[in-house]
């Protein structure tokens, strides 16, 4: 038996909104109409829904739900597998995040001893999952599993210091890109040391600075939704970013 948007809506836990704007963006569209015009939607419509849900679970935009559903190689059965491939790994990061606070209470009751690491070491491990499920895929096809591994392993053994100092010129960065794209000149001491500051935050995970590949890095994030949503506090601030960096790195000397 087919479900009205509001029977799908209480079965899958979502508004009717949703499902009515699901179908005005063409990611879910009904399988039928009744005679007095109401959307129908059967099995077919159904698993869509289920995969939809996921993907946003997993933290998906609509539009890239819509292009992985939408692709013709698209495989449900292989999408649930890598579903739970992702899920299992969420389920691992929040049990350490769960052991590192348990052992916390336990440590400012008097029950146990941390170091200084081990206070670090959940979000640490936080931050390398999150970087593989978002950017994951595009980093290691541009630049190998074996570059990928040697910077996951770089910030796993970061210190307390330098995790601090490392999340310092993240917020550096951002804030001197801000004020220099108000002077709109890439080239301009602002833009250059936002482009500087950029440099330091990457030798934290870098196995060694190389100016070519920080420009490409640069590049990516203009053609990566993902990474263009990070930078983009305003329109046109990732391409300010990419100039600036193009700059710097062409001043820099090349192996």
């Amino acid at each position: 038996m087919p479900y009205t948007v509001l029977r799908l809506a209480r079965l899958a836990g979502v508004s009717p909104r949703t499902l009515r704007y699901y179908d005005q963006i063409g990611l879910l569209k009904p399988g039928a109409t009744s005679g007095a015009g109401y959307r129908l939607y059967g099995p077919t419509e159904i698993d869509r829904l289920q995969q939809i849900l996921f993907y946003r679970e997993l933290g998906f935009s609509l539009d890239e739900i819509r292009r992985i559903l939408s692709d013709p190689r698209f495989d449900a059965l292989e999408a649930l597998r890598e579903h739970r491939r992702r899920l299992l790994r969420q389920q691992e990061r929040i049990g350490k995040l769960i052991a590192n606070v348990e052992k916390t209470i336990a440590e400012k009751e008097g029950r146990a001893t941390m170091t200084d690491r081990e206070k670090f070491e959940g979000f640490k491990r936080q931050l390398v999952e999150e970087n593989e499920q978002k950017y994951g895929k595009e980093v290691r096809a541009k630049y190998g599993d074996e570059a990928v591994e040697k910077s996951n392993r770089k910030l796993l053994d970061m210190t307390p210091g330098q995790y601090e100092e490392v999340t310092r010129l993240e917020k550096a960065v951002l804030d001197t890109l801000a004020a220099a794209f108000e002077t709109g000149d890439p080239a301009g001491e602002l833009a250059q040391r936002a482009a500087e500051l950029h440099r330091q935050w990457l030798t934290y995970f870098w196995p060694a600075y190389n100016a070519e590949a920080h420009a490409n890095l640069a590049q990516m994030y203009v053609d990566d939704e993902r990474f263009k949503a990070y930078y983009e506090k305003r329109p046109g601030m990732t391409e300010f970013l990419r100039d600036a960096i193009n700059i710097y790195t062409s001043r820099q000397p090349r192996p």
